[in-house]
């Protein structure tokens, strides 16, 4: 995914952030700004909570709080923060992921780009020997297949990273 950005006033930025917060979020009401100026579909949006939370009381049995409290501490978690995590991600919030998730997610994401990195560069060698006349025959059905694999596997992490619970909930 790409990264515009830009610089503007202060005044501008302040009454941006104000509107933002209201749409989504900045990057939100970006994306769906920049998709209407192209004439494009923009993604389903969400605003994001906004206002001080309020307390909500939830009755579980006993052998249920158990249950919750032993998946919470799996996950790094508190009870009630993995509660309002699972809540937040059928709202269609930002999913949050545990400390160790996070960590993984990152790891897999720094993986999948160093893998990309050694293909460009595979392929940086297989031009200049062709350009220096050596011969090279790849098995490019094999390379366009690895290419495809690893392009689905970031874009389902991309998914994942930007809140997309449900695709953990798929598998």
């Amino acid at each position: 995914m790409a990264l515009i950005s830009l610089r503007v006033a202060d005044e501008v930025a302040a009454d941006f952030s104000a509107l933002a917060a209201t749409q989504g979020g900045k990057s939100a009401l970006l994306r769906r700004l920049i998709a209407e100026a192209l004439n494009a579909p923009a993604r389903s949006i969400s605003a994001l909570p906004v206002g001080r939370p309020h307390k909500v009381t939830v009755r579980f049995r006993e052998s249920e709080m158990r249950q919750l409290a032993e998946i919470a501490h799996q996950r790094g978690m508190t009870r009630t923060g993995w509660i309002v995590a699972l809540v937040r991600s059928r709202l269609a919030s930002p999913v949050q992921h545990s400390p160790e998730e996070h960590a993984a997610l990152r790891a897999i994401v720094r993986e999948l780009n160093r893998i990309g990195g050694n293909i460009n560069q595979i392929a940086r060698a297989a031009n200049t020997s062709v350009l220096q006349g050596r011969a090279v025959e790849p098995d490019l059905s094999a390379i366009r297949e690895s290419q495809f694999v690893i392009e689905m596997a970031l874009a389902r992490l991309r998914g994942a990273l930007e809140g997309n619970a449900d695709y953990w909930d798929a598998r």
